[in-house]
C-alpha cells in the first residue's frame, strides 16, 4: 500500500510550499511526478493513434513505477518491454499475458535472467534483436511467434550514445540480413508476426518525420516477403524538448502514421497493425528531482581555467545519471527564489566524482546555468527527470535511492517506493559455498 503524504494543490514543482512539506515527510533528495502532466502527454499519443489499425505502446524502460503502468493500461496503452523482470513487472499492474494480441512485448538484443520463464510462463511474443536469438528458442525448444527487429542502416539518437540504426548501433539485425533470419525462423517453425525498427527522436522533428517516412518505405519492402506478419512497430523516440520544451506538432505524426498504414497494408495486401512505442514523450515532463542546496561556493580563475560558482546540493548522478552520461541539459529551478535576479551557476552533488554535476557540456565540460543565487537549505527542482531518471539510478557510494512521491490531479500526494536503506543494499550479500 502507498503511504498518503498530503492534500496540496496541484502546482507541484513551482510550489515552494509544497515542496517543502513533501521534503520534511520524506527527505532530499526525492523524485516528484504529476498525474495531470502524465495524462496530457497520454492524451496526444492516443490522439494520434486513434485511428483502426494503429495500436500505441509504452517503452517501460523510461519509467516502470506502479502508478505510471497502471495510467498506461487504463489508457489502452500495450506495452513494449526489454527484460523478462520488465515483462513480470508488467503482468503485476495488469497488462494480459500472452500473446493473441501481444500486449506485452518482450524486446531484446540478447536474453539473460529469467527469459524462459517469460516466454514459458507469461506466453509472451519475443522480438529478436539478434539472429543468434532464433538459436536460442530453438534450443529452449519454444514452438510460437516471433518478431524481428531490423537495424535499417540510419536513424538519430537525441545524443550519439542513443543511435538507435545505422552501422554503429548494436540494435536489431541488419537489414540485408534480416530476410534470412526470416527464412531460418521459418525452417525452425518460428513465424514472424511482427517487424519492428526504431530510428530514434533525432534533434529535430522535421528529421523524425523525414526517417520514419523512410522507414516505413523500407519496411513495406521486406513485409511483403513476411506472409504472417500481423504488424509492424516503427519504434519510439518522439521528441522531447528539454531546452525550450517546444510542443510536439502532433498533426504532422498523425497524418504520416496514416499514410504508412495506408502504404504497408496496400504493399502487403493485407490489413496490418502499426504501432509506435513511445517511452520519454510520456513521461519526461512529468517527474522532477527534488534536492536540497547544502552549499554555495567558489573556485577562481587561473592559468588551468575560469572560475565557478558552485551550487552543492544531496542530489547526484546516482538519482539522474543523464547530464553525467550523455551531458544531457535538464532545467533547473530555485522555486523560493523565483522572480530574482539570475547568474550562471555550476550544480554539483555530493558524490565522490568530479563527474558528478547537473550543469555540464559537451565534451564533459562544466555549462554553468542561468538561475538566481540560492541560499544553504533551499530546495532545488531539477526539471523533466521523469524518464530515464529513477529506472537508471543506482547504490554508488552506498547511497540508496531516492523515495519516489506521486502527485495526483485532485492533489492528493503518495509516497509510492520509499528511500533505501543500508540494509536494503545489503540485502543480496551472502556467503554461499559453490
Amino acid at each position: 500500500m502507498s503511504t498518503i503524504l498530503t492534500e496540496t494543490p496541484t502546482r507541484a514543482v513551482q510550489d515552494p510550499e509544497l515542496l517543502a512539506r513533501l521534503a520534511a515527510k520524506v527527505g532530499t533528495p526525492f523524485f516528484l511526478y504529476e498525474a495531470a502532466v502524465l495524462d496530457n502527454a497520454i492524451a496526444d499519443v492516443k490522439a494520434i493513434t486513434a485511428g483502426a489499425g494503429l495500436q500505441a505502446r509504452y517503452a517501460m524502460k523510461a519509467n516502470s513505477a506502479l502508478p505510471v503502468l497502471q495510467a498506461m493500461h487504463a489508457a489502452g496503452i500495450w506495452i513494449d518491454a526489454v527484460s523478462a523482470n520488465e515483462c513480470r513487472r508488467a503482468v503485476r499492474a495488469g497488462f494480459e499475458r500472452g500473446h493473441q494480441p501481444p500486449v506485452i512485448l518482450y524486446t531484446a538484443d540478447v536474453f539473460r535472467d529469467d527469459w524462459r520463464g517469460a516466454l514459458d510462463d507469461l506466453g509472451l511474443l519475443p522480438n529478436l534483436g539478434s539472429p543468434g536469438m532464433i538459436e536460442d528458442l530453438v534450443a529452449l525448444g519454444y514452438q510460437g511467434p516471433i518478431g524481428l527487429r531490423v537495424n535499417p542502416g540510419f536513424g538519430h539518437g537525441h545524443v550519439n550514445a542513443c543511435d538507435t540504426g545505422g552501422p554503429s548501433s548494436k540494435h536489431g539485425i541488419w537489414l540485408d540480413d534480416l530476410l534470412a533470419s526470416a527464412e531460418q525462423a521459418k525452417k525452425a517453425n518460428l513465424p514472424v508476426t511482427l517487424l519492428h525498427a526504431h530510428v530514434g527522436s533525432g534533434p529535430q522533428q522535421e528529421e523524425l518525420w523525414e526517417n520514419l517516412d523512410k522507414l516505413a518505405g523500407r519496411l513495406a519492402e521486406l513485409a511483403v516477403e513476411l506472409p504472417e506478419l500481423e504488424a509492424i512497430s516503427l519504434g519510439g523516440g518522439l521528441p522531447y524538448d528539454y531546452r525550450t520544451h517546444e510542443p510536439l506538432q502532433l498533426e504532422p505524426l498523425g497524418q504520416l502514421l496514416e499514410r504508412a498504414h495506408t502504404k504497408l497494408c496496400s504493399a502487403t495486401g493485407r490489413a496490418l497493425r502499426l504501432e509506435i512505442e513511445p517511452g520519454r514523450y510520456y513521461v519526461a515532463s512529468a517527474g522532477s528531482l527534488i534536492g536540497r542546496v547544502t552549499d554555495v561556493k567558489e573556485t577562481q580563475t587561473n592559468e588551468k581555467g575560469s572560475g565557478a560558482t558552485f551550487v552543492m546540493t544531496d542530489a547526484g548522478f546516482t538519482d539522474l545519471i543523464r547530464p553525467a552520461m550523455y551531458g544531457s541539459y535538464h532545467q533547473i529551478d530555485i522555486p523560493a527564489r523565483a522572480g530574482e535576479p539570475t547568474q550562471p551557476l555550476a550544480v554539483s552533488g555530493p558524490l565522490c566524482e568530479s563527474g558528478d554535476l547537473f550543469t555540464q557540456g559537451e565534451g564533459e565540460m562544466i555549462a554553468p546555468q542561468e538561475m538566481p543565487l540560492p541560499r544553504t537549505g533551499d530546495l532545488l527542482a531539477i526539471r523533466d527527470a521523469g524518464a530515464y531518471g529513477y529506472t537508471m539510478s543506482s547504490n554508488y557510494n552506498s547511497l540508496g535511492r531516492a523515495p519516489q512521491v506521486w502527485l495526483e490531479a485532485d492533489g492528493t500526494a503518495r509516497l509510492i517506493s520509499r528511500r533505501e536503506t543500508l540494509d536494503d543494499i545489503l540485502a543480496t550479500e551472502c556467503s554461499e559455498i559453490l
